[in-house]
């Protein structure tokens, strides 16, 4: 597929050799490693629990919590705009990779020091909302790293590992991932947090060591140099050149919708614990533990399906199983919460489902990779990252909403949204055997990217 070209970037180039042979399996190898030691890192700062809960023990209300999405999304999709050109440009992306990393935990290793000496397990009230103001802060910053991280990240994917290996990776690191990141959490969570005593501090220094492990692992990639070049340009013009892309590229817009709609799911992470601990379940914090633990086995299990199903019948088939699935968390937590016949305990059920979010984002870019000029991963990517900012901005909205009218019909609207994106993954191309017809008519053959 064409794509708008930067005049001074180099000509596309098939991926580069070092995808292939002896170096294409090493760094196979040592990007699972990466993400494993990263997952295990993750599982004790996971957004849809462990944070919200945080925000809740200093007294945050419903829109402080939705706060967290909107700065988890802003992060990650401002920032590959801006430093779109800078990844392109460097040599070698892996230094792009242990930096956000190193800065990914230095921030929890930050919160860690906070929380251990400014007393929050202490805080009165005053103190509590500046420590919310640092806390929200902080994980701005963390995001904003964290996006730098899943730009390089992929655009090494594109680089380093090849089309039809990619499913087998993420297959592979989610499933060990999330062994070995449920183990330690099983062993350690329920240690730090019990009722009435929620130890943050060894939470969050836990997270800080396994992201600083995961920056140490990268520098082991054996990574050729690109010479790839493009011109500096101000933001007004990234956010052009993001628009350019989209209205360039017709597939690509599809694509960019069905983002758009599974992301607004996300706007309810912070809101599924508190409704498990709200009256209507009355779930308490002993159950974090098995909350987070069943999310990440269903990162686990959606990986099985998800990763042999796209090396053999592409990212689109994916799309179109796992968000017809995600839709389906924000009505079984609204049923889950109903039933009084059930217990309670049922509810981590719906946090297996929102456990294969990752799975989807990972396969929105893989796709993105798939149908963009290996030179433009970087700006198709962002691109792609910017849109899913879009929905997370009214995530303070949908808090205060809940606190307004309840859960069940802000659940089911942002629901029906995300079955609005499952009808939308239908028109997306499948760019594996495919024949793309661009906005002028003109007929052009997706290259393998092999």
């Amino acid at each position: 597929m064409h794509a708008p070209q930067n005049p001074k970037s180099t000509d596309d180039a098939p991926e580069s050799d070092e995808s292939n042979g002896v170096a294409g399996r090493y760094n196979f190898v040592v990007l699972i490693v990466y993400q494993v030691v990263l997952r295990i890192g993750w599982i004790f700062k996971t957004e849809s629990v462990i944070m919200p809960a945080v925000l809740d023990s200093l007294g945050g209300p419903g829109w402080l919590r939705g706060c967290l999405p909107m700065l988890n999304r802003f992060g990650q999709s401002i920032t590959p705009l801006l430093i779109a050109r800078q990844v392109k440009i460097a040599p070698r992306k892996k230094w792009v990779q242990f930096l956000s990393s190193a800065v990914m935990g230095l921030v929890f290793a930050a919160l860690a020091a906070i929380w251990h000496f400014g007393g929050a397990r202490r805080a009165d009230e005053s103190q509590a909302v500046v420590l919310a103001a640092v806390f929200l802060l902080l994980y701005a910053i963390f995001f904003m790293a964290n996006g730098a991280n899943q730009l390089s990240l992929n655009t090494l994917l594109g680089k380093l590992i090849v089309p039809t290996s990619r499913g087998r990776m993420m297959l592979l690191a989610n499933v060990l991932g999330s062994i070995f990141a449920v183990s330690a959490a099983a062993v350690f969570l329920p240690r730090w947090l019990a009722p009435g005593l929620a130890d943050f501090r060894w939470v969050f220094g836990t997270s800080a060591l396994f992201f600083a492990l995961a920056a140490v692992s990268t520098i082991l990639l054996r990574e050729p140099g690109d010479n790839y070049e493009q011109p500096r340009s101000p933001v007004r013009e990234k956010i052009r050149d993001a628009y350019n892309t989209l209205a360039a590229d017709a597939n690509f817009r599809r694509l960019a919708l069905v983002a758009v709609l599974f992301d607004s799911s996300v706007m309810l992470f912070p809101h599924y614990q508190a409704l498990a601990r709200s009256d209507r379940v009355q779930l308490d914090m002993t159950n974090i533990m098995q909350w987070v633990v069943a999310q990440n086995i269903g990162t686990a299990l959606f990986s099985l399906l998800g990763g042999p199903l796209a090396d053999r019948m592409g990212n689109r088939m994916v799309l179109r199983v796992l968000v017809l699935a995600i839709c389906c968390a924000p009505a079984l937590a609204i049923g889950l919460s109903r039933a009084e016949s059930l217990s309670p305990h049922w509810f981590l059920l719906v946090f297996v489902l929102v456990g294969m979010t990752p799975v989807v984002i990972r396969t929105l870019q893989h796709y993105t990779l798939e149908v963009a000029p290996p030179s433009e991963h970087p700006r198709y990517l962002s691109s792609l990252s910017l849109c899913l900012v879009l929905p997370i901005l009214f995530s303070p909205l949908v808090g205060k909403l809940i606190d307004r009218v309840g859960f069940d019909p802000v659940f089911l609207g942002i629901a029906a949204l995300v079955l609005v994106g499952w009808l939308t993954t239908f028109r997306l191309d499948e760019p594996r055997h495919a024949h793309v017809v661009l906005d002028g008519g003109e007929d052009d053959t997706l290259d393998e990217l092999e």
